[in-house]
């Protein structure tokens, strides 16, 4: 069997490469190894339970008030050691995190060949997202082989200088991972709550939004809900304690906006699946809601995510207050402009993305 790791350290991650692990381990000729750096602890053990997958490593490498320059070491020394150890015949990568940044330059340094998955997202700005997109375009220099989401991925790429031959459109894993994740018969108590309303779920972490944008944004989401009593907001506020205080700040009186705790990939998804209108400074979020038929209210002022900006399932709203609040009450007055984003078309996949690379691998590996 051809030894391929498969390497992943955050959530988000987690939750659009188990499907790939899962493939991966139906191979007759590769067999799959897992490291999980650990870069998010608790948020990946949620999403490693629900697709039953049990890393052959981990690094555990997250530690109260880390940094980039933290999380880039300690990443890059612990996979020296197990590359050295397992000697695989390629590593697999995803996106955009220093995780996967760090684990490309340490297989490229000893020359192992590096798979890219969710390959050519670009806004061209280095500096956003930070440090996304240094991220993204340093592991496109070392990578062999590109799995391009899409073909505007694809383009990027090409306009980059990358070999056609190696780069491989397959659909987004992450929309394979909805196939695990969301059910018919699902209920929870925050369903329960939102009943009657109309649902927003927001999510909001992002370094350059801390500060001033994320108290703009927050204020818009306010806004909306004093404004419209039949709409209820629920997010779950990410870990960083910056992000907590803002959000308790900006919303911890009142009563129609639910703070909680990160959900798990099945709650998440569900609530999405049945929530109203998706507000969110998240990447991958932007993949997921169109596949539910999801206006996206992007509350950043770039996208590498292009496509749901042209299909019409995403809207770019910056963090400006008064441009956030006007374009959630546009959707939540206008009947038509609500219905022509949440039935245009999903550019992201068909739940297959797994399956193609796969086979791409097991005919380059042999």
């Amino acid at each position: 069997m051809i030894k391929v790791m498969i390497v992943f350290g955050t959530r988000p991650e987690a939750i659009k490469m188990c499907p790939l692990v899962k493939e991966m381990a139906r191979s007759e000729t590769i067999k799959p190894v897992v490291c999980a750096t650990g870069q998010h602890r608790e948020m990946l053990q949620q999403v490693l339970e629900i697709f039953q997958v049990k890393p052959d490593y981990n690094l555990t490498v997250m530690k109260h008030g880390q940094d980039l320059y933290d999380i880039t070491t300690a990443v890059m020394l612990g996979m020296r050691d197990i590359l050295n150890q397992e000697r695989p015949k390629a590593v697999l990568v995803h996106g955009d995190t220093t995780t996967a940044s760090a684990s490309a330059m340490a297989a490229f340094y000893q020359q192992i060949p590096v798979g890219h998955v969710e390959a050519g997202l670009r806004t061209f700005n280095m500096f956003s997202p930070f440090p996304e997109e240094y991220n993204r375009q340093n592991i496109g220099l070392i990578a062999r082989w590109h799995f391009a989401p899409t073909e505007t991925a694809k383009d990027n790429l090409l306009r980059e200088g990358k070999r056609e031959s190696a780069i491989y459109v397959t659909g987004n894993t992450g929309i394979d991972a909805l196939r695990t994740t969301v059910r018919d018969d699902f209920s929870h108590p925050l369903l329960d709550w939102a009943a009657g309303s109309r649902l927003l779920l927001i999510t909001a972490h992002r370094r350059e939004n801390l500060g001033e944008p994320m108290h703009h944004m927050f204020r818009a989401i306010r806004r909306i809900v004093e404004e419209f009593p039949d709409v209820k907001a629920v997010y779950p506020v990410h870990l960083n304690p910056i992000v907590r205080q803002a959000a308790d700040e900006a919303f911890g009186s009142c009563d129609r906006i639910r703070l909680i705790d990160p959900l798990d990939a099945v709650t998440f998804h569900n609530v999405m699946a049945r929530s109203y209108l998706i507000m969110t400074d998240s990447g991958g979020i932007q993949e997921e809601a169109p596949a539910f038929g999801k206006p996206v209210l992007v509350m950043r002022d770039t996208t590498e995510r292009p496509e749901g900006v042209r299909e019409g399932t995403l809207r770019l709203v910056g963090t400006d207050e008064n441009t956030i609040w006007a374009a959630c009450k546009e959707l939540l007055t206008e009947p038509e402009a609500y219905k022509k984003m949440s039935q245009a078309a999903n550019p992201y996949g068909d739940g297959r993305a797994s399956e193609r690379i796969r086979k791409v691998l097991e005919e380059a590996l042999g």
